[in-house]
């Protein structure tokens, strides 16, 4: 006689952890969601942007920094940044030399960078007289 009772409670095991498998990784994806749906703040930073590249070996992201000058002769202020719309990117390149100001929205606990290396996301671009 073959005890078939061990097989049932392996199936059994097995759909248990599948399950519990499912739904961490829906609990995981709900979070990147809602980290990347919602915002912290939202704001304007006005300068010079001084660098933009594309980068990342998986994920790319397009990642900048900006020199913000409060005052002549000030040392100027670094405002590092994530953009994930290409089309801003190409915005910002064609305002290249140009004073920008630089509409961003903050996402705190993105959890990996492959959304971008900053928790500042450019969203909008404008020149500046």
């Amino acid at each position: 006689m073959t005890n078939t009772n061990g097989g049932k409670a392996w199936g059994r095991r097995l759909l248990w952890t599948a399950g519990i498998l499912l739904g961490l990784a829906a609990l995981a994806a709900i979070y990147v969601w809602i980290t990347l749906a919602w915002s912290f703040s939202e704001g304007e930073r006005v300068g010079y942007v001084q660098k933009l590249s594309k980068t990342g070996w998986i994920c790319k992201t397009w990642e900048g920094e900006m020199a913000m000058v409060t005052m002549p002769g000030a040392i100027p202020d670094k405002f590092l940044f994530s953009i994930r719309d290409n089309e801003v990117a190409r915005r910002i390149n064609a305002l290249a030399g140009r004073r920008v100001a630089l509409l961003y929205q903050q996402h705190k606990g993105v959890p990996t960078t492959c959304f971008g290396e900053t928790e500042y996301f450019i969203v909008d671009v404008r020149p500046v007289q």
